[in-house]
């Protein structure tokens, strides 16, 4: 992994983030590369790169972890018996100290994306079993889903072909939606499983056997790649194909 490389990447997604650089663990998501790429070998923290590239470092937040955000979100599940609504976090904020507000919350994603991080962090926990039967109801393909869809995303014919990562190896697949595809894989394997892009397509099966052809040199086993940065970069300029 070479300097040049790096620098390059954060000037690219940072254009793509409206001119604001990201911070280090969005773009290792994003780009593939890791901390160890470049922590001790060109700088001794992110901030340095940053500027190196042209930008000045975003200053540092004070945030909740999302392991806490999740705890605290498990908690509310289980004492009002549903799925909260953002009524339901200002109200348990505004009456508990110490419990973050609605903002933080956000940061987790949409609702069904909230429900998907809080059964991966219950999987292993039986006693948590109700917060993930009430999670369930809020998936993107539940009848109880809440959330108004897209109509373009409701449009049957189309699909998805999405690239995930999990450990150091990336699997391309596809599904009509890759969130629960994301859930039904994620729940399955021992390292966390992240969604680092999905191409909107008419014919999944064809564009999935282009990508498959394309790194058949890189797969190590189904549909499971080890792919370079500059592969990752190719799919990820693909919106719709």
């Amino acid at each position: 992994m070479d300097k040049k490389h790096i620098i390059d990447e954060i000037i690219r997604t940072a254009k793509e983030n409206n001119g604001t650089p990201l911070g280090a663990q969005r773009f290792a998501s994003e780009t593939g590369i890791k901390r160890s790429d470049w922590l001790w070998k060109y700088w001794t923290k992110w901030g340095d790169a940053v500027t190196e590239a042209g930008f000045k470092p975003n200053k540092p937040k004070s945030a909740y972890d999302e392991n806490v955000l999740i705890e605290h979100l498990i908690s509310l599940i289980r004492e009002i018996k549903k799925f909260p609504v953002q009524a339901d976090f200002r109200m348990k904020s505004h009456n508990t100290k110490g419990f973050p507000c609605y903002k933080s919350f956000r940061r987790l994603g949409e609702k069904h994306e909230m429900a998907q991080k809080t059964m991966l962090y219950c999987k292993d926990k039986p006693e948590f079993q109700d917060a993930i039967e009430i999670c369930k109801g809020v998936l993107p393909s539940s009848e109880k889903e809440e959330r108004e869809v897209d109509s373009e995303e409701a449009e049957s014919q189309f699909g998805y072909v999405y690239l995930m990562k999990s450990g150091r190896y990336y699997k391309i697949g596809r599904s009509d939606c890759v969130e629960k595809r994301k859930y039904e894989i994620g729940i399955k394997l021992p390292e966390e499983l992240k969604i680092i892009h999905k191409i909107k397509t008419d014919d999944p099966p064809g564009i999935e056997a282009y990508w498959h052809k394309r790194f058949e040199d890189k797969r190590k086993g189904g549909e499971w790649f080890d792919l370079s940065s500059s592969d990752i970069k190719a799919f990820r300029r693909r919106k719709f194909m």
